[in-house]
């Protein structure tokens, strides 16, 4: 195949998984007006329309999500390929990309981090904060990380944290106005934080379990955010009740910052897991962090 072809190849892949010709041309380095110049000429060469441009959007056709399903994955084997070569070198090397939440990466992945990079300065890590579940396969990500309940069956999972429970709780100023709640019913009657959840565009329905009762609330409230710390943040505030990891909650609840309420609805649950694909090539640098981040509790 003559090089510009596979460099043409390389464009449209870049452009179809961004689904975006903005994000694509920043990905490759390049213009939009040439990469644009460069899909059109491929598409030219194949009799083919591969991409259906809208003002708001870029989505593969038919033949565009054929060919980037199939010649996509023979580009990312030769990318695995050649990073695996870094094996042959003294020291590992290569990029490990991950996405997580906000929780997850500031709870577990940095203080893995803070020691295991200083030790391996060529393999470079980079996470992506994101608040809800995404593919990570088709998002060209090496692995994800979620609480153990969230992860696929077909996804290889290793747990990197212990167990974890989440807190309902409200600052001294919000519930000396408020009587405290006896049971997650109750809720229904407070000035609730809620969260927003991305993947599904809904509010987070409150999740307890007592014995063998599980209930789902869905509070109302002035505010809705997408991330544990502002919840946080707005409970430490006095504008309601926030559900959020124990942990978070735990220096402020010390400190009479904040109560804590319905504590024996809150079980433990299975904690946090870095998830990835069976079928991915294990590279020397993603090896090395998968057992740096392994929970030994």
């Amino acid at each position: 195949m003559h090089r510009g072809n596979v460099n043409d190849l390389l464009a449209f892949l870049a452009v179809a998984r961004e689904r975006s010709f903005t994000k694509g041309a920043a990905k490759l380095g390049v213009s939009q007006s040439a990469l644009s110049h460069t899909i059109r000429g491929l598409e030219a060469r194949l009799g083919l329309r591969l991409l259906t441009r809208t003002t708001r959007s870029v989505s593969p056709t038919e033949a565009g999500e054929r060919l980037l399903q199939t010649v996509g994955h023979r580009f990312e084997e030769i990318e695995a390929e050649l990073e695996a070569l870094s094996e042959l070198r003294d020291k590992p090397a290569g990029t490990v990309r991950i996405s997580a939440g906000e929780h997850a990466a500031n709870s577990v992945l940095w203080p893995a981090l803070v020691k295991f990079l200083p030790r391996y300065p060529d393999i470079k890590v980079e996470i992506a904060v994101e608040h809800g579940l995404i593919d990570i396969v088709a998002q060209r990500y090496d692995a994800g990380v979620r609480s153990g309940e969230q992860v696929a069956k077909d996804m290889i999972a290793v747990r990197i944290g212990p167990d974890m429970r989440m807190a309902v709780v409200g600052s001294p100023s919000y519930f000396a106005r408020r009587s405290l709640p006896k049971k997650p019913q109750d809720l229904t009657a407070h000035n609730c934080v809620n969260l927003r959840l991305p993947t599904y565009g809904g509010l987070y329905a409150w999740e307890f379990e007592k014995g063998r009762r599980q209930l789902k609330v869905r509070v109302e409230g002035q505010l809705v955010l997408n991330g544990s710390t502002q919840m946080l943040n707005a409970a430490l505030a006095g504008f309601g009740l926030a559900y959020v990891p124990e942990d978070l909650a735990r220096p402020h609840l010390a400190e009479g910052r904040l109560k804590r309420v319905l504590e024996d609805w809150c079980p433990p649950y299975s904690g946090y897991h870095l998830y990835y694909p069976s079928r991915r090539q294990s590279s020397p640098a993603f090896a090395l962090l998968v057992d740096a981040l392994r929970y030994r509790g």
